[in-house]
């Protein structure tokens, strides 16, 4: 016996229940669920459709759906962050390695300036606020679509969380090193001149890839990720 497209839609509803919120690992489920069903009535053909949706949901475990939410966040991490390498690594090549050796050699001489460090502090700054205020839209975003129940899948909430959080702790741990350690940037040496040049150089450009790059990419990411994007989106 098959399942109705009404059972169907009240499995969706039961893994959103169960603190499933991105469409994708709905998908995943709702397809398990529904073959693991399937089985059931074929050895209790009798059985109603909410015990044997319960007997199925029962084999996950304590846990419940958990540790299904966990493996593919792990999965579409890797992805994201093999998503954000390749847009990286485009800096290097040509014509972008151009724009990546005028902005190490912009810092690296900018560095020369005296009292440098405390125009850095503050760039550094400028940067902690512009991530905080993009946390805050991106939660408020991802709130509001989950409260319309809304199908966003796990890649586009990535983007957007990532977006908001990476770099700014990146930039945190910079801005408390030269805070802490007092350093007179213009009186350094050229090899470490060079290091904090090129560190400050990655950070930019880490940044920029993070918060326009992938963003603006967003739709073609998740188009190539998951087939049926387009078509769930349309409907």
């Amino acid at each position: 016996m098959k399942l109705t497209k009404n059972q169907i839609d009240e499995l969706y509803k039961f893994t959103r229940k169960h603190y499933v919120y991105h469409y994708d690992v709905q998908s995943e489920l709702v397809d398990h669920l529904a073959n693991d069903i399937e089985k059931i009535w074929e050895q209790t053909p009798n059985l109603s459709f909410e015990d044997a949706k319960n007997n199925s949901f029962k084999k996950f475990g304590v846990f419940g759906f958990m540790n299904v939410i966990e493996a593919k966040q792990k999965q579409m991490n890797k992805r994201y962050k093999h998503i954000m390498w390749r847009f990286f690594k485009e800096w290097f090549t040509l014509p972008k390695v151009t724009t990546t050796i005028v902005l190490f050699l912009s810092i690296f001489f900018f560095l020369k300036i005296q009292f440098s460090e405390y125009i850095l502090l503050g760039t550094l700054f400028i940067f902690l606020i512009f991530d905080v205020i993009n946390q805050f839209k991106n939660r408020k975003i991802q709130k509001e679509k989950k409260g319309k129940t809304e199908k966003v899948f796990l890649l586009e909430a990535m983007i957007g969380n990532t977006k908001g959080g990476f770099t700014g702790i990146t930039a945190l741990n910079f801005f408390n090193f030269v805070n802490l350690s007092h350093i007179n940037f213009s009186a350094l040496e050229i090899h470490w001149s060079i290091i904090v040049s090129l560190t400050a150089t990655l950070l930019c450009i880490l940044f920029y890839v993070i918060h326009y790059i992938i963003p603006q990419k967003a739709e073609e990411l998740l188009i190539e990720t998951y087939p049926e994007y387009k078509l769930v989106n349309n409907l």
